[in-house]
């Protein structure tokens, strides 16, 4: 019987997992099956672009696995039952339930409110696709001029106030800042910024706390009250808590604990990558929600679930944190060195050619996850594609 993997999450960490482990492992002892909601391949690290009314590249998923022997499942996941292996989904016809012998748990994360009133009814959010079509369609109304507040000034909160700022001149935007703006940057990096904003027509308000979103307002901490009419929240990230109410062990926030391979420490047979896993990074900090960190912690988990099939060495894999790579519309931006421990280093990059930086790092993204096995030799596709037109003739 064919050892069962299946991936929940097709974004840049599952479908890397899932094509890696299509190449690596032999499609006559494994059966891979990837769960995701949207049928297209979601880039999340421009979703505040296509907000601002850009469009973005989506390849279908279809495409994007034809030929690897992946069986795609277009589900949403609603429970994950860890002692009897199984996953539960929803789809168009109903759903059902999919069994499995090793599980890679990459589902993402979502907007955390923080308990601030009136987030979750009066608040846009850039953290899925569907979400960012909603605060486009509200920039979409407001064509003749309107305030919006951009409360978080963490690099989706950066991102988003100044792509939305330069795409729609004609709106006021506001970015509120819990601190200083920019304070994980250098000193140059930070002048950067704030002339950035500048230049945008951006007021910043820092040292902020807000204290509740209404339909029109935000309220702050201080007593500031500032008319919106597009509040966008980016104030924080949390797991998807389908891993906690399936009693893995988890963070405050929702990550899945594991130990240095990516394992589950509850829950053996459970692999966790990307926003949805929490571990320690070689530089004893925990690694941070990232692409980057997608990419580290998705290959080790491959490594792991490879190693552990086949019997080889299980190989660690370096998790660092490259460094900050932040647009600023789609003519400027800063690239921030740190060192071994994450703190910015004096040096950075800035501008156009930083811009330039940043939309090769995303066009790679998108490159990896277009192509998910890297090629995978010749002979081995074509017996996945044969193996999965004989699945289709069964199944009609």
């Amino acid at each position: 019987m064919k050892h069962r993997i299946v991936v929940l999450g097709a974004g840049y960490a599952g479908a890397y997992v899932a094509g890696t482990l299509a190449r690596r492992l032999s499609p006559a002892d494994t059966e891979i099956t990837v769960v995701n909601a949207e049928p297209d391949f979601v880039q999340r690290l421009r979703l505040h672009q296509l907000a601002a009314g850009q469009e973005i590249e989506a390849p279908e998923l279809v495409d994007v696995f034809a030929g690897t022997g992946i069986r795609l499942r277009l589900a949403r996941v609603t429970a994950v039952d860890p002692e009897r292996q199984v996953v539960a989904v929803a789809d168009a016809h109903g759903g059902g339930e999919l069994g499995y012998d090793t599980l890679l748990y990459a589902l993402g994360s979502h907007v955390a409110d923080h308990g601030v009133r009136g987030v979750a009814e009066h608040a846009f959010h850039v953290t899925s696709r569907p979400a960012a079509l909603c605060l486009r369609e509200r920039l979409d109304n407001l064509r003749g001029g309107g305030s919006v507040v951009v409360v978080g000034d963490g690099l989706t909160g950066i991102e988003t106030a100044t792509e939305i700022a330069e795409s729609r001149p004609g709106l006021s935007v506001v970015l509120v800042a819990r601190g200083e703006l920019g304070a994980p940057l250098s000193v140059g990096a930070r002048g950067h910024l704030r002339q950035a904003c500048d230049r945008l027509g951006i007021t910043v308000l820092e040292h902020t706390s807000v204290e509740a979103v209404e339909a029109t307002r935000v309220l702050c901490a201080d007593g500031t009250t500032l008319v919106s009419d597009a509040t966008v929240w980016t104030a924080g990230f949390a797991g998807n808590p389908i891993a906690a109410a399936a009693g893995l062990d988890v963070t405050d926030d929702g990550r899945i604990v594991v130990d240095r391979t990516m394992r589950s420490l509850s829950h053996p047979n459970v692999y966790a990558a990307g926003d949805s896993v929490y571990t320690i990074g070689d530089n004893g900090r925990p690694l941070p929600m990232s692409c980057a960190s997608a990419g580290f912690t998705g290959m080790q988990a491959m490594k792991a679930i490879v190693g552990s099939l086949t019997g080889s060495k299980i190989e660690h894999v370096k998790l660092g944190y490259p460094g900050n790579h932040i647009s600023l519309g789609r003519r400027d931006g800063i690239l921030q060195m740190v060192d071994g421990e994450a703190q910015a280093k004096p040096k950075y990059v800035a501008g156009r050619k930083a811009a330039r930086i940043k939309a090769g790092i995303l066009k790679m993204s998108l490159w990896t996850t277009s192509h998910p096995t890297f090629g995978l030799p010749k002979r081995k596709r074509h017996l996945a594609a044969a193996q999965d037109g004989a699945a289709a003739k069964v199944a009609a």
